[in-house]
């Protein structure tokens, strides 16, 4: 007797974090149907999937009701950097709040699991460190970056008033600062810049004075703590954060980035970006004790791997150009 394969459906599938998703998933023995409408996404991100009879592919946005039929969700669709979610802050804000509600009822309908890739920026500039999930945050509603930061904000009282309303199964993470490979080259995330301009042997940017701080975790150390959190037998009544607690100023970390690339590049400075984040830590203590999960892979590690996949791209040319701003 053949058991049937369990059916997943990752909107934002082709992105850098639901890339991994899907494959982590394929490997878990899942049949995975991503979903995305490569605004940020990338087909070469899953070109590696497409041979898997149990993979499929399907071009759509979020923001329009879907209709399929699968056994969890894993809600991941959204541009999650100030570059490109500000292209179109309007749209962004769709995405996260007409993608939760269209998200959520599938899953009402179909009495499935969901999950919903929340993010740390929920907690604005915090004025409590580290960030404790049950902190509020303090955000500028009205802000360049209020049209993500706010758009997840609601995102998660969909989650949590549906849960309440409707009794859908739910897990909300707050996710933050992730890299490794399949980042965007020009999207403005601080480490694929710091990489690619230290292999270029371009100045590397410092926004202010390079004093403010952030906690970078591995994408496979993530990909485990959304994998766990989603094995749960019932729902969790909080978000969870997700992230690495070792927490480093970006002066020490394009220092650092400088050393393992073997780069001659220098620092060069540049005004800081509006509601930028002095400091950002998660406390994981709650997943921790949810489900016993701690990251394993070490800043270093990660970056050597994430460096490795850039080298690559910019020996055959992938890469080229200036910066790009940096978060």
């Amino acid at each position: 007797m053949i058991l049937r394969k369990r059916r997943c459906l990752v909107t934002g599938g082709a992105g850098f974090l639901g890339s991994h998703v899907c494959e982590r998933l394929l490997n878990n023995g899942c049949a995975v149907i991503c979903v995305d409408n490569l605004y940020t996404g990338s087909r070469l991100n899953i070109q590696h999937l497409f041979a898997n009879p149990f993979f499929q592919f399907i071009f759509h946005d979020i923001t329009q009701p879907l209709f399929i039929e699968v056994d969890e969700i894993y809600n991941l669709a959204c541009p999650a950097s100030p570059v490109q979610y500000q292209k179109d802050p309007v749209q962004t804000t769709k995405t996260c709040v007409l993608g939760a509600i269209n998200m959520l009822g599938l899953a009402k309908r179909l009495k499935v699991k969901i999950f919903q890739a929340s993010t740390s920026e929920v907690y604005g500039d915090p004025e409590v460190h580290p960030q404790v999930e049950s902190y509020r945050g303090s955000v500028n509603p009205v802000g360049i970056r209020s049209c993500y930061d706010e758009g997840k904000r609601c995102a998660e009282t969909l989650f949590f008033d549906y849960h309440r309303q409707h009794a859908v199964d739910i897990r909300v993470a707050r996710i933050f600062n992730t890299y490794g490979p399949r980042m965007q080259s020009n999207d403005g995330r601080v480490i694929s810049n710091f990489i690619i301009q230290a292999l270029l042997g371009q100045p590397i940017t410092i926004f202010g004075s390079g004093n403010q701080t952030r906690s970078f975790c591995y994408v496979d150390d993530l990909v485990d703590g959304i994998i766990a959190l989603m094995g749960l037998d019932t729902s969790v009544n909080s978000p969870v954060n997700l992230g690495n607690t070792i927490e480093i100023s970006m002066i020490d970390l394009a220092t650092l980035i400088i050393s393992l690339s073997d780069s001659s590049s220098t620092l060069i400075y540049k005004d800081l970006p509006l509601d930028d984040p002095s400091r950002r830590k998660p406390n994981i203590n709650f997943a921790k004790a949810l489900f016993g999960w701690t990251p394993a892979v070490s800043l270093d590690g990660g970056l050597m791997q994430t460096i490795d996949f850039y080298r690559y791209k910019v020996i055959n040319r992938e890469v080229v150009g200036e910066s790009y701003s940096l978060v």
